[in-house]
Protein backbone atom coordinates (compact mmCIF):
# COMPACT_ATOMS: atom_id res chain seq x y z
CA UNK A 1 0.00 0.00 0.00
CA UNK A 2 1.48 3.50 -0.86
CA UNK A 3 -0.06 6.54 1.20
CA UNK A 4 1.52 8.68 -1.49
CA UNK A 5 0.19 7.39 -4.69
CA UNK A 6 -3.28 7.18 -2.66
CA UNK A 7 -3.23 10.73 -1.76
CA UNK A 8 -2.52 11.78 -5.15
CA UNK A 9 -5.09 10.02 -6.37
CA UNK A 10 -8.02 11.37 -3.44
CA UNK A 11 -6.75 14.84 -4.59
CA UNK A 12 -6.87 14.01 -8.53
CA UNK A 13 -10.73 12.68 -8.07
CA UNK A 14 -11.45 15.50 -5.28
CA UNK A 15 -10.60 18.07 -7.77
CA UNK A 16 -12.28 16.52 -11.45
CA UNK A 17 -16.08 16.46 -9.07
CA UNK A 18 -15.18 19.92 -7.83
CA UNK A 19 -14.83 19.73 -3.77
CA UNK A 20 -13.30 22.36 -2.04
CA UNK A 21 -11.26 19.79 0.22
CA UNK A 22 -9.83 16.25 0.48
CA UNK A 23 -8.84 14.27 3.87
CA UNK A 24 -5.56 12.17 3.34
CA UNK A 25 -3.27 10.87 5.54
CA UNK A 26 -0.19 11.98 6.52
CA UNK A 27 3.62 11.51 5.53
CA UNK A 28 6.48 13.69 5.56
CA UNK A 29 6.72 13.68 1.74
CA UNK A 30 3.42 14.21 1.21
CA UNK A 31 3.61 17.22 3.17
CA UNK A 32 6.93 18.51 1.64
CA UNK A 33 5.10 17.57 -1.95
CA UNK A 34 1.86 19.63 -0.36
CA UNK A 35 4.24 22.43 0.43
CA UNK A 36 5.78 22.43 -3.53
CA UNK A 37 2.09 23.11 -4.77
CA UNK A 38 1.12 25.47 -2.12
CA UNK A 39 3.71 27.86 -3.38
CA UNK A 40 2.99 26.54 -6.91
CA UNK A 41 -0.60 27.82 -6.66
CA UNK A 42 -2.20 24.36 -6.83
CA UNK A 43 -3.95 24.24 -3.80
CA UNK A 44 -4.88 27.00 -1.53
CA UNK A 45 -3.50 25.87 2.11
CA UNK A 46 -3.76 22.38 4.28
CA UNK A 47 -3.61 21.71 7.67
CA UNK A 48 -2.50 18.83 9.98
CA UNK A 49 -5.29 17.09 13.01
CA UNK A 50 -4.92 14.07 14.78
CA UNK A 51 -8.34 11.21 14.48
CA UNK A 52 -7.23 9.07 17.01
CA UNK A 53 -4.34 7.57 17.04
CA UNK A 54 -3.30 8.63 13.06
CA UNK A 55 -2.00 12.05 11.99
CA UNK A 56 -4.19 13.38 8.96
CA UNK A 57 -4.30 16.20 6.58
CA UNK A 58 -7.11 18.58 5.59
CA UNK A 59 -6.12 20.21 2.12
CA UNK A 60 -8.11 23.16 0.62
CA UNK A 61 -8.19 22.89 -2.88
CA UNK A 62 -8.00 25.70 -5.57
CA UNK A 63 -9.98 24.01 -8.95
CA UNK A 64 -6.11 24.98 -10.51
CA UNK A 65 -5.23 21.34 -11.49
CA UNK A 66 -5.81 19.93 -14.36
CA UNK A 67 -3.99 16.94 -14.50
CA UNK A 68 -2.03 15.67 -11.34
CA UNK A 69 -0.19 11.94 -11.44
CA UNK A 70 2.62 9.81 -9.45
CA UNK A 71 5.42 9.06 -11.58
CA UNK A 72 6.17 4.72 -11.10
CA UNK A 73 8.62 3.51 -11.07
CA UNK A 74 10.36 6.31 -9.69
CA UNK A 75 13.10 7.07 -12.71
CA UNK A 76 16.43 7.87 -11.63
CA UNK A 77 16.96 11.62 -13.53
CA UNK A 78 20.61 12.99 -13.62
CA UNK A 79 20.67 17.18 -14.38
CA UNK A 80 21.39 16.49 -17.65
CA UNK A 81 18.11 14.02 -18.47
CA UNK A 82 15.74 16.30 -17.01
CA UNK A 83 14.61 17.82 -20.03
CA UNK A 84 13.53 14.08 -21.89
CA UNK A 85 11.32 13.95 -18.67
CA UNK A 86 9.66 17.44 -18.83
CA UNK A 87 9.27 16.68 -22.37
CA UNK A 88 6.90 13.38 -21.50
CA UNK A 89 5.18 14.33 -18.24
CA UNK A 90 4.17 18.10 -18.97
CA UNK A 91 2.26 18.80 -22.08
CA UNK A 92 4.03 22.44 -22.72
CA UNK A 93 7.10 24.21 -21.78
CA UNK A 94 6.11 26.42 -18.45
CA UNK A 95 3.03 24.45 -17.91
CA UNK A 96 3.19 22.39 -14.67
CA UNK A 97 5.63 21.10 -13.00
CA UNK A 98 7.57 17.79 -11.88
CA UNK A 99 8.26 17.29 -8.76
CA UNK A 100 11.58 15.14 -7.43
CA UNK A 101 13.12 13.93 -4.73
CA UNK A 102 17.36 15.07 -4.41
CA UNK A 103 19.64 14.90 -2.17
CA UNK A 104 18.98 18.40 -1.27
CA UNK A 105 15.18 17.50 -0.65
CA UNK A 106 12.33 17.61 -1.99
CA UNK A 107 12.15 19.98 -4.94
CA UNK A 108 10.71 21.56 -8.32
CA UNK A 109 12.49 20.45 -12.02
CA UNK A 110 13.02 24.30 -12.00
CA UNK A 111 14.73 24.67 -8.84
CA UNK A 112 17.00 21.28 -9.60
CA UNK A 113 17.90 22.97 -12.76
CA UNK A 114 18.87 25.74 -11.18
CA UNK A 115 20.72 23.64 -8.68
CA UNK A 116 22.49 21.42 -11.08
CA UNK A 117 21.24 18.37 -8.94
CA UNK A 118 19.09 15.19 -10.20
CA UNK A 119 17.32 12.63 -8.44
CA UNK A 120 13.89 10.56 -8.64
CA UNK A 121 10.55 11.75 -9.91
CA UNK A 122 7.57 11.07 -7.84
CA UNK A 123 4.73 13.21 -9.41
CA UNK A 124 3.93 15.85 -11.85
CA UNK A 125 1.20 18.39 -11.75
CA UNK A 126 -0.10 20.60 -14.38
Amino acid sequence: MDRFSDAINTIKTCERIGRAECKLYSTKMLKAVLDIMQKSGYIKEYSEYSERYMKKLDVKLSNNINGIGVIRPRYAVSKDNLQKYEETYIPSKDFGILILSTPEGIMTNQEAKLKGTGGRLLAYVY
